[in-house]
């Protein structure tokens, strides 16, 4: 029997990796919401990771554009937190996998982020999620984990994904940004992957170190928004492009956030479907199913203006 522990686990993420492990008969799971488990407690952590044998940490300061105001309460959850739990983690000989964010690069590149790329991050959030990296891979310089991800979205919680099928109910049209790249990922199929990624650490067959996980192929928001609508049944001609300038924020957005799986693969890890493939099976889920309008024209649209 495997002891795992999931933190972070009321969120998006952490939900679909308690779902992914209960279906694993070898895996005894504790899954701990932010009123369970302070990671900025440091005694905390060392008294709740007692006794597991790989801690997932799926917690985080997620606001971003709250972030450039409140960096020191981002970094203090993303960084400190993270930290602690490695430190923990040290303490009781536990393996440590500690989810990240394509954040921690400039979004200047022009092809695919290796995971070895200098980091440049272009805000606090960014910055805040680098601070939990480093600290992690300094304290845990043998079982610890940094997997990377990008543009999740899910059933549970606010997402790109269920915004669209929202405004799909109450809007003629909706203007996506068409000038930011990334890589839409279904956070049940990186759940999947994170949790292999244990399975094989645990083993010895998968380096410490940073990896990147999320869908193959790239898309823009608007291209992600465009088949939102398609894979619904709706008229994607109904999706706008725009451009990043007319949707001004207070966090700067990366324009390209495709990263690459080179480590991943050589770990001998299976690659995660493309983004469309995703995409149409989280579609199908029912929680997405209840967001759906039925058809294109038998919805009560108001002609709005919508953010991309």
């Amino acid at each position: 029997m495997c002891r795992w522990m999931i933190t972070g686990a009321a969120g998006m993420l952490g939900r679909e990796l308690a779902h992914v492990l209960a279906m694993d008969p070898s895996a005894e799971v504790t899954t701990l919401a932010r009123a369970d488990l302070d990671i900025t407690d440091a005694e905390a952590c060392v008294r709740t990771v007692a006794g597991h044998d790989i801690v997932i940490n799926a917690a985080g300061y997620t606001q971003v554009d709250r972030a450039e105001q409140e960096e020191a309460a981002a970094t203090a959850v993303n960084g400190n937190g993270a930290r602690n739990l490695a430190d923990a983690c040290a303490v009781h000989g536990a393996v440590m996998v500690h989810v990240s964010t394509d954040y921690v690069f400039s979004g200047e590149a022009s092809q695919p982020y290796a995971e070895d790329e200098p980091t440049a991050p272009a805000n606090a959030y960014g910055r805040s999620k680098l601070v939990g990296e480093e600290a992690v891979l300094r304290r845990l310089p043998r079982s610890g984990y940094v997997v990377r991800t990008a543009w999740l979205y899910g059933e549970h919680g606010p997402n790109f994904v269920a915004t669209m099928l929202r405004l799909a109910a109450e809007t003629e049209t909706v203007d996506v940004v068409d000038d930011e790249y990334g890589q839409p990922t279904w956070a049940y199929t990186l759940a999947q992957q994170v949790t292999k990624l244990g399975r094989a650490a645990l083993a010895g067959q998968a380096p410490p170190g940073r990896y990147h996980c999320t869908a193959s192929g790239q898309a823009t928001w608007y291209e992600l928004a465009s088949a939102v609508f398609e894979l619904s049944g709706l008229d994607a001609g109904r999706v706008r492009p725009t451009t990043t300038e007319k949707f001004p924020r207070p966090a700067t957005r990366p324009s390209y956030s495709v990263l690459g799986h080179e480590r991943w693969i050589a770990a001998g890890l299976p690659a995660s479907d493309h983004w469309r493939v995703q995409l149409a099976d989280a579609l199908a889920r029912p929680g997405f199913k209840a967001l759906q309008p039925l058809s294109s024209g038998g919805d009560p649209f108001v002609r709005r203006g919508a953010t991309g």
